[in-house]
């Protein structure tokens, strides 16, 4: 930290939005990232973090509002608050738009790629575009007095209201008024039956998983084939995801029958799904996850399918294994991206045809930048909105390079 001490508020004019939810302002040459603006207002804005060569801070008041602030749709979040809904201030189409050129300008800083002018760029709804009420899973931390509650943004302390926007009505009926383990996390998710399951799970002193209402596994069905995902596991938050992103994953692999795809990351196995029914039985479809809960799911679901192979292992390593012979490989890596070391791997396989998704804006652009690097090129790439009321992304691209002998 230098030893330069931020006054305990200031007057700021906010620039473009940054990645993480923040819009850039300066104050006195130093760069301040400022939550819970807007590009272009006037705001007065507290410090909440310094460091050498930046500055974070969050309004307090608004001067100068831009269009398309709003009357905050989520009543829990805010400065101060539960950092669930950071966008909730924003118009959803304008908020699409910020997060459009958000994407836009990480693609072109960190992956030398321009996707689209950031005044053009936007980000597409998901389903009819309903900004709250689209999550289907929830985790929610517990206090020594075992209270439920949302975290405030980048904070041990918690919040203990429980409406937030983005859950249906009834998801989270009779939780705060229930005793919790002290220290557990409460996993919460409503099927696809319409069935509500909750379940504890420990995170200090060896506590046991337990299941307090529904069951341990939840019912998940994407073009007519049924998933049965722990509570606990990981599954696409918002309702319209796994089976828009799974439309989407078939009809950019390009695949036909007797092809070979390479599911990585594949959790379930949802896309495997896709992908073998592109392929049929002369195919082959390899998913591979490190989760050994999501390679059983992934098992159990696709059972009738002879074309898939379920490895559970890590990415690197199953690559060194599988040597050349993907038509297609789809990737789903965790925030942190692919990396160096996998899109290598990939490229030293020669396969030529690539789908690539991503959820952190940064990790995506740096990911593109890197299949670059190797020789691909983008063929087409979209942006969802799949987490409104949030600055969060869901990125797909395919990437295509000629075929080397």
């Amino acid at each position: 930290m230098s030893g330069v001490i931020a006054p305990d508020d200031l007057v700021l004019h906010t620039d473009a939005a940054a990645n993480g939810g923040s819009c850039v302002a300066r104050h006195d040459g130093r760069v301040v990232f400022v939550r819970y603006a807007l590009p272009g207002e006037t705001v007065r804005a507290r410090i909440v973090e310094q460091r050498a060569s930046y500055w974070t801070a969050e309004v307090t008041e608004v001067l100068e509002p831009a269009p398309g602030r709003i009357d905050p749709i989520c009543p829990i979040a805010g400065p101060g608050r539960a950092g669930c809904c950071d966008l909730a201030f924003v118009e959803p189409a304008v908020a699409r738009r910020i997060k459009g050129a958000v994407v836009a300008n990480q693609l072109a800083r960190l992956g030398g790629y321009r996707w689209r002018e950031e005044d053009e760029a936007t980000a597409e709804p998901l389903g009819a575009g309903e900004a709250a009420g689209w999550r289907t899973r929830v985790r929610l931390a517990t206090s020594a007095d075992g209270r439920a509650g949302f975290h405030r943004y980048h904070s041990a302390e918690l919040v203990h209201r429980l409406d937030c926007a983005q859950l249906p009505h009834g998801m989270l009926s009779g939780i705060a008024d229930a005793h919790w383990p002290p220290g557990a996390a409460v996993h919460v998710a409503v099927d696809d039956d319409g069935v509500r399951h909750i379940v504890t799970a420990g995170r200090r002193g060896g506590r046991k998983t337990a299941v307090v209402e529904g069951g341990y596994e939840a019912v998940q069905r994407v073009s007519g084939r049924t998933w049965r995902i722990p509570v606990t596991a990981f599954w696409q938050a918002h309702r319209e995801a796994p089976d828009r992103y799974s439309q989407l994953v078939a009809e950019w692999a390009g695949l036909a029958a007797g092809m070979t795809a390479w599911d990585l990351y594949g959790g379930a196995g949802v896309f495997a799904a896709a992908l073998a029914g592109a392929v049929g039985d002369s195919g082959r479809v390899i998913s591979v996850d490190t989760s050994r809960g999501a390679s059983r799911a992934a098992r159990t679901a696709l059972a009738d399918l002879s074309c898939v192979t379920v490895v559970n292992d890590s990415v690197r390593r199953a690559l060194r294994t599988f040597g050349r012979g993907a038509d297609v490989a789809v990737l789903d890596p965790p925030r942190t991206g692919a990396g160096r070391e996998v899109i290598e791997q990939l490229s030293a396989a020669n396969v030529p045809r690539v789908v690539h998704i991503g959820c952190e804006a940064a990790s995506f652009a740096r990911d593109i930048g890197l299949y670059r690097s190797q020789g691909y090129a983008v063929e087409a790439l979209r942006v969802f909105d799949s987490f409104p009321l949030t600055h969060h992304v869901e990125c797909v691209a395919v990437l295509t390079r000629a075929a080397q002998r």
